[in-house]
C-alpha cells in the first residue's frame, strides 16, 4: 500500500472553480488520520499553500513553485533552489512589452506582476494571496523560485510556445521550463521539478518514490507522475501530457472531484 500520495492543485486536486471541495478535505483528513502522508505538488507559492494547508486543516509537506521550494508539515524550509540572478533578470525582460503577456515572479514572499491582471487572482479563491506590481526595470533578482507568463486568451498560445523555444534555445539547462497550463509558461532554476523534489520528500519519510502515489493534470507534473510508483492523469489533463505518459492510468475530472474518490476507493475500499 502506498504511503505517500502527492497532488497538483489547478486542474487535479481543485475544482474549476479553483476551490477545494469539503469533501476533498474530508478525505485528506481521514488519510492524515491513517498515517498516510499527504503532499501538495504545485506551480504555486508557498504562501499561497500554506493558507490553504491551514485551511483544511492537516499536516502535509509542501513542494511549492514546481519543486524550487519544499517546505515540511511544520512550515519549515527544507529545500530552496532559485534563479540564477543574471540569467533572472534577462528572463524577466523578454515579454515586458509584449501587451498580450504578463510577466509574475515568485520572488522570497511575494508574488509579483508587470501589470494589473484580474483574471490571475481569479484562481486565488481559497486564499487572501495577491499580487504587488514591480518595477521592470529596477528590481531585485535574488530568491527568485520562478518567473511565469500567462496569457488570458487561450487562443494567444502560440505566443508563449514561441516564448519557450526563444529561452530554451538561449539557456538550455541552466533553467527548467515548462507549461502548466496552454496559458501558462514556467520558468525555474536549472534541475527543478516536481519529482525531484518529491524523492526528497518521501526519503526525509523514509520512505522511497515506490511508496508514492501522485495525481496531475500538466506537463508540470511529468517528471513526478513517471518517477513514482503509481501516477495517475486526470482526464482533463493536457493532450500533451496524456501522449507523454501513454501508459499511466487517466482517471476522472477535478470537476467530479476524481482525486478524492480514487483515494477513497484505494484506502478505504469504498467511497466514504
Amino acid at each position: 500500500m502506498f504511503r505517500v500520495v502527492a497532488s497538483d492543485l489547478d486542474g487535479t486536486l481543485l475544482n474549476p472553480q479553483h476551490c477545494l471541495s469539503d469533501y476533498t478535505k474530508k478525505i485528506l483528513q481521514a488519510l492524515r488520520r491513517e498515517k498516510i502522508n499527504f503532499v501538495f505538488a504545485t506551480g504555486r507559492h508557498h504562501i499561497d499553500v500554506a493558507q490553504m494547508r491551514e485551511n483544511m486543516e492537516i499536516d502535509a509537506f509542501m513542494i511549492t513553485s514546481n519543486g524550487a521550494r519544499v517546505h515540511d508539515s511544520n512550515g519549515n524550509l527544507i529545500y530552496s533552489k532559485s534563479l540564477e540572478p543574471s540569467i533572472a533578470y534577462e528572463v524577466a525582460q523578454v515579454a515586458m512589452d509584449n501587451p498580450l503577456v504578463y510577466t509574475h515572479i515568485y520572488r522570497g514572499d511575494d508574488w509579483l506582476i508587470n501589470k494589473e491582471d484580474e483574471y490571475s487572482l481569479s484562481f486565488f479563491n481559497e486564499t487572501n494571496f495577491k499580487y504587488r506590481l514591480f518595477d521592470p526595470i529596477d528590481f531585485a533578482t535574488s530568491d527568485i523560485a520562478k518567473i511565469y507568463f500567462t496569457i488570458s486568451d487561450m487562443s494567444q498560445h502560440l505566443h508563449l510556445v514561441e516564448l519557450k523555444n526563444q529561452l530554451k534555445a538561449k539557456y538550455g539547462s541552466k533553467i527548467s521550463i515548462t507549461f502548466s497550463t496552454l496559458n501558462c509558461l514556467e520558468v525555474m532554476g536549472s534541475e527543478v521539478s516536481k519529482g525531484y523534489a518529491l524523492n526528497a520528500v518521501v526519503n526525509k519519510l523514509g520512505f522511497t518514490l515506490q511508496d508514492s502515489i501522485a495525481f496531475g493534470d500538466g506537463m508540470n507534473d511529468f517528471e513526478m507522475l513517471s518517477m513514482v510508483g503509481k501516477g495517475c492523469i486526470m482526464q482533463n489533463a493536457s493532450d500533451e501530457l496524456k501522449n507523454s505518459l501513454p501508459d499511466l492510468e487517466i482517471i476522472g475530472s477535478n470537476a467530479d472531484e476524481a482525486v478524492p474518490h480514487y483515494l477513497s476507493k484505494l484506502f478505504f475500499n469504498s467511497i466514504i
